[in-house]
């Protein structure tokens, strides 16, 4: 196939070149003249899966003949020759291993880092394993490092490196992991090579040859007497000296370019001895001129000023491409969406390439509207799915207490209770929720629940089946690795088969629970190597696991739209590409804080440096930006800050502004194609005028018939009707009412429930002759044993009996003297009277009545929060004067028919004092037609339930119950309420 060379035979495609495609096209042309039979004889390693499909799929395109073999270079362990060599260990082993010995290390060493970090580091530390392994770099190099200006910090690296050496030793006790049987595979083909060199083809075709045991096999394969590489991505028109200045690691590592200079001073080639490989013209070679003078290293950047101007066809350079600078990750996403929506319409082929699996995602939910399904490479990671999330809930949540939103958590999930009666599951849960979990159940446990449950026969079983679930979950004590993996897998399985069903429902079923069962299964088989560990452990590890898992959509994807990752650029055979997400941290992604070396001493021992990735992904990107027609896109800030543009976005940008007025005109057409689509996107998502606008809402006052009125009050809802009528209309006549907290908290409501409960079992458990201590003593002790039974939350119940403790003094001054002026005291007396027109109910609850020793009333009212003035209460808040009221007319039936001559708030809180309101008979004859008044004023139809009336903070909004029904915000108080007569 080849003619003789004194050279190593190196071939390359430029950028933007369909590189399957080529090469498939190159190895017919050059075997045209040959026998049918010689393609077969044709051994040609690719990288990628993706790759050896998409050339099998160029080979069946074409006339029938034979096919060469198409092999990845990670299958050379698999050949019969190579069946002597130890099988590689499961990455995973080798993690839970070494996860083991990290372990055991902080508990000897533990101020070498806090347990928390025992899975990273152990993940770390594997990485960092395998890049030796396959660098051929042994830990005793690294002791021979001088380190002398990071002794301290290299004592610590050392420790843990000393962890893993075990797993580099020469005795053959421990297998080989992959990185070092793949070296150890490729070295052993070296040395057979050297003696009986392969006569028929070998080409490696795709790889850049930045790992150390895939380049030892290219420099083998060139070296071949019918070998070949042909590399991806070479930029032919970078100039000598750039070639030249290409030195060092440590300076030029970053470049696009730089692994192949590497290789070609591995194999003593210059870059002119690169050969085209197939005479295919690149899509825009002006462009791909461009982008390599772009790219320059840092070191000779100065070229621009030379080069710059006396760039030829600027317009021709950027005539394909567009960028879009969005404001924001939705504005991106939207216009990436619409530019592949109107490619499938067009029925070209494009993807999105980007690292941005968050952006991918959303451009995948914005397709959707278009019922386009995008052939995603990566697919979904495995923790978002169903199973894997049911997974993670169960090992998060083990080992501690559940609150009524974790038990919410599971309970609707998708898959919990799929194996029967899953409707019936979903009442349940329902009535659980509304009717115990938002109302006095944070901390679900066996007794509340039973006692939720006794009020229904069907609930008990699915209480039961709940109840078994907690005690599992309960678990916290340590285990060996396999034993958390069984509870978690068995916790999990019962969940999903629901409380009527044996078996795990739904759980292992489709493409999601497929994937989930094999990382479970490996993790259990793996699990003996991983010692004992804590619950929170487990959990780190756990995540950890399941992140390796994806999960591809099983649905047809759209055959023209694709979503790639960046080093799928190399595959192209693109009409559209859309580079997106280029910002600096996401492409190129931040390089990873390296814990072990910094970058001198990994380029002395040999190591490659975080430069690396970032060269990689310049290399895709200026393979991805070749393509016939491309999209940049970024966006200018994401949901914190202003983003910093991708450095090769920077110098794109900055070399076309400084060119000249073409340059500065070429990069404005570029925004301006993106400004576009920018338009269309939120012309997409804004509200179109002519479609059913409703007009803004005026301020509501509904007249409801007079029948349909309430015809009782409490004395809280009269303050309600003074103030917000609306929020009576909304309560009493529409029986609406707010819907309580999901996520309870040690709120002021609860706080002022439970230290009423406190004072009322303080007050009716008095002991005669008790000294003021004793007394202090038993209203904290008292309070101490409420806050426990209302309070679940331990802080919580300590700030509130400290802040009561503040108060403690001056109540129980104040409470002494009132014990003295009272010869009985009614605590939490319920009241009704018939006051007003047509027989009104007044009704309600007073905290606390005292009669005086003149046989007069005091009635009380405790307030944690802050205390209404004399002015509020005979103005709005007439709560404790209506109370008075229905002690006049006999209401209060352990009372009896009394006089009262005083009414007071008992302040608790931050200001704790007594707010007194002498009461004689003129002021309750006065309160008494008030209210008269107001209830025959509203006991007529034209008379409506007005919205925000007097409330005492105007400009609070959305502060009531009921101000979103009556779209407050729409309107405000200076407008006039709108009366509308409603109901029959």
């Amino acid at each position: 196939m080849f003619d003789p060379s004194p050279i190593p035979r190196v071939f390359a495609q430029a950028p933007g070149v369909d590189f399957p495609k080529a090469v498939v096209d190159g190895l017919r042309k050059r075997l045209s003249d040959q026998p049918p039979e010689a393609m077969s004889r044709v051994t040609l390693f690719v990288n990628t899966t993706r790759m050896a499909r998409r050339m099998a799929a160029l080979f069946d395109e074409g006339e029938a003949s034979l096919l060469p073999r198409i092999r990845l270079i990670t299958d050379l362990g698999q050949d019969a020759s190579m069946a002597d060599l130890p099988p590689a260990v499961s990455p995973l082993r080798r993690r839970l291993e070494i996860s083991a010995l990290v372990s055991r290390l902080l508990e000897s060493q533990p101020d070498l880092a806090p347990r928390a970090a025992i899975y990273p580091l152990a993940d770390s530390l594997a990485r960092l394993m395998d890049e030796m392994q396959g660098e051929g770099v042994h830990p005793s190099d690294l002791r021979e490092l001088d380190v002398s200006g990071h002794a301290d910090h290299w004592r610590r690296s050392l420790a843990f490196v000393q962890v893993v050496e075990r797993f580099f030793g020469a005795d053959g006790d421990e297998p080989p992991d992959l990185e070092a049987r793949q070296r150890m595979v490729i070295q052993r083909l070296v040395d057979n090579w050297g003696e009986t060199p392969p006569t028929n083809p070998v080409i490696v075709a795709g790889s850049t040859g930045s790992r150390g045991a895939t380049r030892m096999f290219m420099e083998a394969v060139a070296m071949l007497p019918q070998g070949a590489l042909i590399l991806p991505g070479f930029d032919f028109d970078l100039p000598r000296s750039v070639w030249n200045s290409m030195k060092t690691t440590l300076t030029a590592s970053d470049h696009p370019q730089f692994r192949y200079r590497s290789l070609m001073d591995a194999i003593g080639l210059t870059h002119s001895d690169i050969r085209t490989w197939h005479s295919v013209d690149a899509p825009a070679p002006r462009r791909n001129a461009l982008v390599s003078l772009a790219l320059r290293p840092a070191p000779v950047t100065d070229q621009w000023q030379e080069e710059g101007p006396a760039f030829e066809g600027v317009e021709q350079a950027t005539k394909g491409l567009t960028l879009i600078e969005a404001p924001s990750p939705r504005a991106e996403a939207a216009s990436i969406a619409l530019i592949l929506r109107q490619a499938a319409d067009a029925g070209r082929t494009a993807a999105l390439i980007t690292p941005d699996r968050v952006l991918t995602r959303q451009v995948t939910a914005a397709l959707d509207r278009w019922g386009i399904r995008p052939d995603d490479s990566a697919g979904r990671p495995l923790p978002l799915s169903a199973p894997g999330r049911l997974l993670r809930h169960v090992s998060d949540m083990r080992g501690r207490t559940l609150s009524g939103v974790d038990l919410l958590t599971l309970l609707k999930h998708p898959l919990t209770h799929s194996g029967a009666d899953r409707g019936d599951h979903l009442r349940l849960t329902r009535d659980l929720e509304l009717e115990a979990l938002r109302k006095n159940m944070p901390f679900p446990n066996e007794r509340n629940l039973f006692d939720w449950a006794k009020h229904k026969e069907d609930r008990g079983p699915w209480v039961k089946w709940i109840v078994s679930i907690l005690a599992e979950l309960a678990d916290s004590s340590s285990d060996a690795l396999t034993d958390h993996v069984t509870h978690v897998i068995d916790i999990a399985e019962k969940i999903a088969a629901g409380s009527a069903a044996s078996g795990s429902g739904g759980l292992w079923e489709r493409e999601a629970g497929r994937e989930a069962a094999h990382i479970s299964g490996e993790l259990m088989r793996e699990a003996e190597h991983g010692g004992d560990m804590s619950v929170a452990d487990f959990h780190s590890l756990f995540t950890g696991v399941l992140n390796r898992g994806e999960v591809r959509d099983p649905n047809e994807p759209h055959p023209l739209i694709r979503i790639w990752g960046t080093l799928e650029a190399r595959v192209q055979g693109l009409d559209l590409a859309i580079l997106a997400s280029l910002n600096e941290g996401v492409w190129p992604e931040k390089p990873g804080a390296d814990p072990w070396m910094n970058r001198d001493m990994r380029d002395k021992v040999g190591l490659l440096l975080p430069d690396r990735e970032i060269g990689l992904s310049a290399h895709d990107f200026q393979q991805a930006i070749g393509a016939p027609e491309v999209v940049l896109t970024r966006a200018t800030r994401d949901d914190e800050a202003e983003t910093v543009p991708s450095r090769w976005m920077n110098r794109i940008t900055y070399l076309l502004q400084g060119m000249s007025n073409e340059g500065m005109a070429a990069l404005q057409g570029m925004r301006d194609r993106g400004n576009a689509w920018l338009t269309l996107a939120r012309r997409l998502d804004a509200p179109q005028e002519h479609v059913h606008r409703k007009p803004q809402a005026k301020r509501p006052a509904p007249r409801p018939p007079v029948a349909d009125r309430p015809p009782d009050l409490s004395f809280t809802e009269v303050a309600k009707l003074i103030r917000d009528p609306y929020a009576v209309y909304a309560s009493r006549i529409l029986c609406l009412r707010p819907l309580d907290p999901l996520h309870q908290e040690p709120d002021a409501a609860l706080r002022g429930t439970a230290i009423h409960d406190a004072l009322e079992r303080f007050v009716n458990e008095r002991v005669e002759g008790e000294t003021p201590v004793e007394q202090r003593s038993r209203l904290l002790q008292t309070a101490r044993d409420v806050f426990e039974e209302k309070a679940p939350w331990p802080a919580a119940r300590l700030m509130w009996l400290a802040k009561l403790e503040r108060a403690a003094d001056a109540f129980l001054a104040d409470e002494a003297t009132r014990m003295n002026a009272a010869r009985t005291i009614f605590t939490e007396q319920k009241g009704r009277a018939q006051i007003g027109p047509n027989g009104f109910i007044l009704h309600g609850r007073a905290d606390r009545i005292d009669r005086l020793n003149d046989g007069s009333l005091a009635i009380y009212d405790y307030k944690t929060g802050s205390v209404p003035t004399k002015k509020q209460q005979l103005a709005y808040d007439k709560q404790l004067l209506l109370e008075a009221m229905v002690a006049r007319h006999g209401g209060f039936e352990n009372v009896g028919r009394a006089a009262t001559s005083m009414v007071a708030y008992i302040g608790l809180g931050s200001d704790a004092k007594t707010t007194e309101v002498p009461v004689d008979i003129d002021t309750l004859d006065r309160i008494e037609e008030e209210f008269v008044s107001i209830i025959a004023e509203f006991g007529v139809r034209s008379r409506g339930y007005e919205s925000r009336r007097v409330v005492f903070r105007s400009s609070a909004q959305f502060a009531g119950d009921f101000d979103h029904l009556a779209r407050f915000g729409e309107w405000d108080h200076s407008d006039a309420a709108h009366a509308e007569d409603v109901g029959g």
